[in-house]
């Protein structure tokens, strides 16, 4: 059976982590994964301190996301958290609208530029990677989209497919895994709400209680080299309904 992980933004709303972790654990997870606000102003004692929690419950974080500026401008500090926390994989997972280029050669030198920020990275012997949401799927004027131009810029980029936003991206998931399986080294395993449901939750729902195919898509997906699958819900209201009901329904793919 797949170690299935947790994104522990989901939970962001539900603090404290102290109290998050146990219930991780009694749910069956046994990963979590990270994102920048998370750990980018601890100091070593207090990683070392997050790294013990993380153990005594019994997870480990092998992937997490990191802002594109730390990864820019301070590698050195990324690679030392990642070393710290065990983190395997980074990936960038966001850019902000006023940044977006608006045509294939703007998506192209991002691409190219996400290339050379994960160097340090790669040379560290960490993976590195792209995470999408909905942006990259929007058509630009040359019929190409955003996505397609980041991989052909960074060649070595890996990708966290997350296939919901894909499917609010109006695309493809299974035409994009069968086109770009090969980059795929984990996926955000979330779920999206019939029309006009869980609008208190901005539209997201637990696992298996959407519309996305997962059944499907974990076939699909084992034609990859996916490593890694990660639970989110962007907004979620309860989270123990959240914890124990995503788990229960991936255990059933």
């Amino acid at each position: 059976m797949t170690t299935l992980g947790f994104q522990l933004y989901s939970a962001r709303n539900f603090q404290p982590f102290s109290g998050i972790y146990p219930k991780l654990k009694a749910a069956g997870y046994g990963e979590v994964e990270g994102y920048g606000a998370l750990y980018a102003s601890l100091a070593d004692g207090e990683l070392d301190a997050f790294r013990k929690e993380l153990d005594q419950n019994h997870l480990t974080m092998p992937t997490a996301h990191f802002g594109l500026d730390m990864i820019e401008n301070d590698p050195a500090r990324v690679i030392k958290i990642a070393k710290t926390l065990g983190i395997e994989a980074v990936y960038c997972p966001y850019l902000m609208p006023d940044q977006r280029p608006t045509d294939a050669s703007g998506w192209f030198a991002f691409g190219q530029r996400l290339q050379a920020a994960g160097k340090p990275l790669r040379d560290a012997g960490l993976v590195f990677g792209w995470h999408n949401h909905d942006f990259e799927f929007a058509a630009l004027p040359d019929g190409s989209t955003p996505q397609e131009q980041i991989f052909a810029g960074g060649p070595e980029l890996d990708w966290e497919a997350d296939i919901a936003w894909v499917i609010r991206g109006k695309a493809d998931p299974f035409a994009w895994i069968e086109s770009y399986g090969e980059r795929i080294s984990a996926v955000h395993v979330k779920d999206i709400a019939p029309a006009g449901e869980n609008t208190d939750e901005d539209g997201w729902a637990d696992v298996g209680h959407g519309t996305v195919d997962w059944k499907g898509l974990i076939a699909a997906l084992k034609s990859t080299r996916v490593k890694h699958f990660v639970v989110e819900h962007d907004n979620p209201k309860d989270i123990d309904r959240l914890i124990t009901r995503s788990i229960a329904s991936f255990n059933t793919y």
